[in-house]
């Protein structure tokens, strides 16, 4: 019985999207994260509307769907308390987060590696006690023109601009698809096709 009970529980997944509550940073580059996991639950026909662990939560079966309600740099926490509520491994977690290292419109997914200065992801890993989590990172950055120090800040909780709208849509679907890949089977397999 045990031994059903733990392949049940390694069966469990969770998408994180990260970003920053309350209505100021709705549009912002760094709530791009937030965007896809309520993209990808609109698709799914799922509600997130559940508040658990200090975030807003949806589940259809062994599938959780989260965004946590702190601010970037302490969504490791909701991720923590969810992993260890419903019995999950960091490896069954999927962390979906703005990156300014990554041109506008580019899809990246990895199954885990340093944070790369993301403050979110950098709580992420600190929580859980581990770097093997995957990730899926989304391009907001401007190449040569990104900004730098102070003006960073600025610039990932300003919102996209109209010329940028329509490839952050692009980028938005083709999220959705990496992150039904990665539910859908192992992670190289969902890298080949994701990041080609």
């Amino acid at each position: 019985m045990p031994e059903d009970r733990s392949e049940e529980e390694s069966g469990r997944k969770l998408i994180v999207g990260l970003g920053n509550p309350g209505g100021r940073y709705a549009d912002s580059r760094h709530n791009l994260g937030f965007e896809v996991v309520q993209a990808f639950a609109q698709r799914q026909n799922l509600s997130v509307s559940r508040l658990e662990c200090n975030a807003v939560v949806g589940t259809s079966g062994d599938l959780f769907l989260a965004l946590p309600q702190t601010f970037m740099n302490r969504s490791g926490y909701s991720a923590r308390c969810l992993v260890e509520k419903h019995d999950l491994s960091p490896e069954n977690v999927l962390v979906v987060y703005d990156e300014v290292q990554l041109p506008l419109g580019r899809v990246r997914l990895r199954p885990g590696g340093s944070p790369g200065g993301h403050r979110g992801m950098e709580s992420v890993i600190q929580a859980l006690r581990t770097d093997r989590v995957p990730r899926l990172r989304l391009g907001v950055g401007r190449g040569e023109s990104t900004p730098s120090g102070d003006d960073l800040v600025e610039f990932v909780l300003e919102p996209f601009n109209s010329e940028e709208k329509q490839e952050v849509e692009e980028m938005i679907g083709r999220a959705v698809d990496a992150c039904e890949l990665w539910l859908a089977g192992d992670i190289q397999t969902a890298m080949n096709q994701v990041n080609s």
